[in-house]
């Protein structure tokens, strides 16, 4: 499904008290996700901008090097295929730790807290999956939302699309009565789109993590240092605050 860089090499970044690090190409930090993911990462102009891409900005400043966002289909990280092509360093996608992921590739300590909601245009009463019986609920595939919405899903037709940019059209033209997807990104969504609505919230207890090839011990611990780091200087909470307009209840999220 995604196909392998040309000119991809194994280097090595040094940064004090890092260790070996190795990286695919040199100088560079590599970073895999899919766009949209508003706030966690999407395009403002020519720019990738968002609360992923400055929590992973930090790893790259402990390496002494840049970060290069890598754009690709969520199936080739959710797989762990990204990394087996040496696509790149690290994935950074709002991306649910789960234990079907963690036998694929290793995973960061978690970073952020989520769980699954149901977004639908404004004036719609669905409080629950089972008041859209014989609709259709849309879903990003390869995510936890898809899988939420395969288990307890009964009576209504789930309707797949590649990313979430599609599944939010979808649900403001009609195309489906209501999208399951991680409530940051549908409480975000809302705020800029007033004709829609977040009507549910289930409590899947999702904690994001950033992705690693197996066994790449020194570039988690890197990862991890970092996000420890962020949460201790206060810098987490700015971030946060920059992207949700808010602090997290709690810095140890």
């Amino acid at each position: 499904m995604v196909a392998a860089t040309a000119g991809c090499s194994s280097t090595k970044s040094s940064g004090k008290g890092n260790g070996d690090v190795e990286l695919v190409s040199s100088g560079k930090l590599k970073t895999c996700t899919h766009l949209p993911y508003e706030p966690f990462q999407f395009k403002k102009g020519q720019k990738v901008v968002g609360f992923d891409v400055d929590l992973v900005d930090l790893v790259a400043k402990e390496l002494k090097v840049k970060q290069e966002i890598v754009d690709t289909p969520f199936e080739g990280i959710e797989s762990g295929e990204d990394f087996n092509i040496n696509k790149c360093d690290l994935a950074a996608a709002g991306m649910t730790i789960t234990p079907e992921r963690k036998k694929k590739f290793d995973f960061s300590d978690p970073y952020f807290d989520a769980t699954q909601a149901l977004i639908t245009k404004k004036g719609k009463d669905f409080k629950k999956l089972s008041d859209l019986k014989g609709k259709k609920l849309g879903v990003q595939q390869a995510t936890t939302g898809e899988a939420y919405a395969k288990k307890n899903a009964k009576g209504l037709e789930v309707v797949q699309f590649e990313d979430l940019g599609l599944l939010l059209t979808a649900v403001k033209n009609g195309q489906v009565a209501a999208g399951i997807n991680d409530n940051g990104v549908l409480l975000d969504y809302i705020k800029k789109n007033e004709d829609t609505e977040v009507t549910a919230e289930f409590d899947t207890g999702e904690h994001y993590g950033i992705g690693v090839r197996k066994d790449n011990d020194a570039l988690l611990k890197v990862i991890n240092k970092a996000i420890k780091d962020a949460k201790s200087s206060g810098e987490y909470d700015k971030i946060y605050k920059k992207w949700f307009g808010k602090a997290p209840e709690e810095s140890g999220q």
